[in-house]
């Protein structure tokens, strides 16, 4: 699998109350800074309709959803960046993590103390963003007394390297994230080296009291959405406590409590499929009397690359894959009736993989 999205954010905001639901699982949750110390890893199903469809079309004996892993990192305060909480231990794990999902409290509670005494938002996501922009300062003149040197000796790499770190360096000073930086694609893959935390991107889940789940956005989730835009990330707004009762339903009575709530799907299931599409990553499908599965890859993926997904072996002996777009398979009601239709293809190691591909691979060992 592969692919991590770290949970964040403030202490006593519900992150773990998520991340407990989130993973079906009993991590420590508590009412008080720092419950969590260590990262605890969940994996965690991505729904994905189509995957049910296929199954109606091919019946098999078992059915593998796509998934991605879930870290809960613990809570953030401000001064992490130097060293207050648990802070460069906790800035070490979102260095590990390839996209951040930072709960924000939207909800009042007189029984959970906020660690600033008033629940703020946009305070509380800029104490975050704050923080991890100085870490990445500290990162960056570490690089630039690297590349430094090698640029005025006249290397050219090194002179690219030294300008772009120049930009994002400017950009930190106002207060900007590495996202926001206006780099080129070649400028952004000579920084990867980097990791800088802010160019992580960022899914916000406003979490929102009980009563509020479901109806227009409150002032609160309307903070939420408007500091969000600054950089284009996305928000989904869902309630810790809801999905906390959830998770301890049975799955055949999640539907009709998902009814009587009047939502069509619960919270974290749109926050894995959010996750997921952070991530920029695609699914492909195989199916067979034995197994139906999804398989996650990047955006991009060339079919050998799909094919390592499965094994390395698939990878390193590629000979073709026998390619159905999803929406022909379905329209034609599987492999025979797309290839009576003209629509079942063989493609090589160039082709590049499309979301919802129907793939057989061929290989050689």
């Amino acid at each position: 699998m592969g692919f991590k999205c770290g949970i964040v954010g403030l202490p006593n905001v519900g992150k773990s109350t998520i991340f407990n639901a989130l993973t079906r699982s009993s991590v420590l949750a508590a009412n008080y800074p720092f419950a969590t110390i260590d990262p605890n890893v969940g994996v965690v199903a991505v729904p994905d309709e189509r995957l049910q469809v296929l199954t109606e079309i091919v019946p098999t004996k078992k059915v593998v959803p796509t998934s991605i892993e879930i870290v809960d990192i613990a809570g953030i305060v401000k001064g992490a960046s130097v060293g207050e909480g648990l802070g460069n231990q906790f800035l070490s794990h979102i260095a590990e993590v390839d996209a951040i999902i930072e709960v924000v409290r939207c909800f009042e509670s007189k029984d959970i103390v906020h660690v600033s005494g008033t629940v703020d938002p946009p305070r509380d996501m800029e104490v975050l963003k704050t923080e991890l922009i100085l870490k990445d300062l500290e990162t960056l003149a570490k690089m630039k007394v690297r590349w430094e040197k090698a640029a005025k000796a006249g290397d050219k790499k090194a002179a690219q390297v030294f300008s772009a770190l120049s930009l994002c360096e400017k950009n930190f000073n106002e207060g900007k994230t590495a996202r926001q930086a206006a780099l080129s694609g070649e400028e952004r893959s000579l920084l990867k080296e980097s990791h800088f935390l802010t160019d992580k991107p960022i899914l916000y889940v406003a979490n929102v009291a009980e009563d509020e789940l479901g109806r227009p956005d409150t002032p609160h989730v309307t903070a939420v959405r408007k500091k969000a835009a600054e950089d284009g990330s996305a928000v989904i707004a869902i309630s810790g406590k809801v999905e906390e009762e959830i998770s301890k339903l049975e799955p055949n009575e999640r539907g009709e409590f998902l009814k009587a709530m009047n939502l069509k799907e619960s919270g974290l299931d749109q926050l894995a499929r959010e996750g997921h599409k952070l991530l920029r990553l695609i699914a492909f499908f195989t199916v067979g009397e034995t197994e139906n599965r999804a398989w996650t890859v990047e955006g991009g993926s060339t079919a050998p690359q799909a094919a390592g997904k499965i094994h390395s072996d698939f990878e390193k002996g590629f000979i073709r894959a026998e390619v159905i777009a999803y929406d022909d398979f379905v329209r034609y009601r599987g492999e025979q009736g797309a290839r009576e239709k003209g629509r079942f293809r063989l493609e090589g190691k160039e082709y590049v993989v499309e979301d919802g591909d129907v793939m057989h691979f061929r290989f050689s060992v």
